[in-house]
This record gives structure tokens, sequence and C-alpha cells, in this order.
């Protein structure tokens, strides 16, 4: 795979700097996608550290095999869940690590795959899971919840104020099995006007949340990490809308982790411009206290 098919990680140089990132170090990115916060870490942990990249998308693990091998034996890559987080990292040797990275939500790769239904601006199946063939696809939820159910999915996990109207709408008119088709029926139904934001963006983050259970997961992977840290071991999480970023705060803030700063470290000017997806990014860290029992 050409390098120039991989897409920039956000904010790569603070991840690096959060972590603590040390040669010698063992460190977890839970997210991998194309690998590109793990080479940042493979680099600074050099000659002698080493990571584990874990991926619920195959096709992410695959680009990141590839993009990896430079590394041998120090890039350890496997598909599965971070709500696994604990016993992926016991089965393979990191426990305990020197640092876990969650770069929540969606990646461009996938958004950009027109065969997944990320993406509302392509057609395409109505899919949207991370690991095809694993449980309902959006296209089910859509064409099967009651649409007092779907409104209530779309407010929860899209925060949409408009979910009924949405709901109405998307009923009237199943079933619907393409992404386009889908947005087109969202933009109508919610009388949006036309702006910088797609009306449809809050529907699809909706389903795509919903379809691959990512706030449970989420849930679950944050409670593991403290075990998983050593003394003096640090979390970062990235996240891109305030549905993710509320459970990732209260967790760094109730314990037993201790957070290294009140406020969130967002994107310079120069990186948004370069870097489109980083311009929601939201960036935490804690750390583990060294008398942690």
């Amino acid at each position: 795979m050409n390098r120039s098919t991989y897409h920039e990680p956000v904010m790569a140089d603070r991840v690096v700097e959060g972590l603590a990132v040390h040669p010698g170090g063992a460190y977890i990115d839970c997210t991998l996608g194309d690998g590109g916060h793990a080479t940042a870490i493979l680099d600074a942990a050099a000659p002698s550290g080493r990571l584990l990249g874990i991926d619920a998308d195959p096709e992410a693990t695959a680009a990141a095999r590839d993009r990896l091998k430079p590394y041998g034996d120090a890039a350890t890559v496997v598909d599965g869940n971070f709500e696994s987080l604990e016993r992926l990292a016991a089965a393979h040797g990191f426990m305990p690590a020197d640092g876990v990275l969650f770069d929540l939500g969606i990646s461009s790769r996938q958004l950009d795959a027109e065969d997944r239904g990320f993406s509302f601006r392509r057609p395409g199946p109505l899919d949207m899971r991370f690991t095809p063939g694993d449980g309902p696809t959006a296209a089910d939820l859509v064409n099967g919840l009651g649409e007092t159910e779907l409104a209530d999915l779309i407010y929860r996990f899209g925060e949409e104020p408009r979910s009924r109207r949405i709901a109405r709408g998307i009923v009237a008119r199943r079933p619907i099995t393409d992404a386009a088709e889908l947005a087109e029926t969202v933009r109508r139904a919610s009388g949006y006007p036309r702006g910088r934001t797609h009306p449809a963006t809050r529907t699809f983050q909706a389903l795509r949340i919903a379809v691959n259970h990512e706030m449970e997961a989420l849930d679950a992977g944050l409670e593991q990490t403290p075990r998983v840290l050593g003394p003096g071991g640090r979390l970062v999480v990235i996240a891109y809308h305030s549905l993710e970023d509320r459970p990732v705060k209260r967790f760094m803030n109730a314990g037993p982790l201790r957070p290294l700063s009140k406020k969130v470290t967002k994107p310079s000017a120069d990186e948004v411009r370069a870097n489109r997806r980083s311009r929601s990014a939201r960036l935490r860290v804690a750390e583990r206290p060294e008398d942690l029992s």
C-alpha cells in the first residue's frame, strides 16, 4: 500500500507528549486505524519500545499491518474491540502498560469507503458496522424500528433536536437501504436550511453509534484502563463530540486516574488547516497514581 493512501493522525505530537512516550515503553493503541498514531508512538519509543494495536475493523488492521511492517516484532496488531482491553492486553503481554490511547469516532478511511454506508455524501449500502458481518446493520435499524424507537435513538446518540420529525420522514419513506437516499430523506424531513453542517450529520452519527454499541464499549474500555496501566502510566483520549467527551471527562474526574489538566487540548489552527478531521477534536490526559492498589 502506498504511504500516500494513509490518512493523517489527529494531534500526533500531542498524543506522544500526553502519553509521555519514552524509549522501551509499552503502549496500547485501542483504535489503531491506519496506524498513524502507532508509528508516532513507536518512533518515540525506539529502540526497544513496543505497541499493541487494536481495531474492530479488519480493513483497518490490514492497512496497519502493512504500514507497521518496518517495526517488526515491536508492533503487535490484533482484530478486536477495546471493550475487551484487559483481556487483549494480558494475552499479548502488555500488562502493565505505560500508556493507553483511544482515538474515538470514525476514521477518514471508513468515511471514504463507498460500500460501508458511513458517509451521507456517498451512495452505498446502509451498513455502518465496524466489523462487517457482526450484528444488525444501520438499514436494519432504519427499516425495523418503530417511529418512536427510531426518534429516541436519533435523539439519544445524535443529540438531534428534530429527531421526531426526522423519524416520521424516514418511516414514511421506508424501505431505505442506500446511504445517499437516507441522507436526502433526513434533509427533507428535518427542515434545516442548507448550511455548513449537513442536516443528516447527527442522524448518521446516531445510527453508527447504535450499530456498533460505541458508548457501551467506551464505558467498558475506560473502566478497564486503570488495571491495564502500570504506576505512572498515562491514558490519552481524543473525542470528537460531546456525547463521547462527557463520559471521558466524568471518568477522569471520578478517579481512580488523575487528570493532568482540567481543560481539554484542542488542535492548533495550523493543524486544522492541514487536517480538517481534527477541527472538532478534544484531547484529555490522565495518569495512574503511583500508589494506586
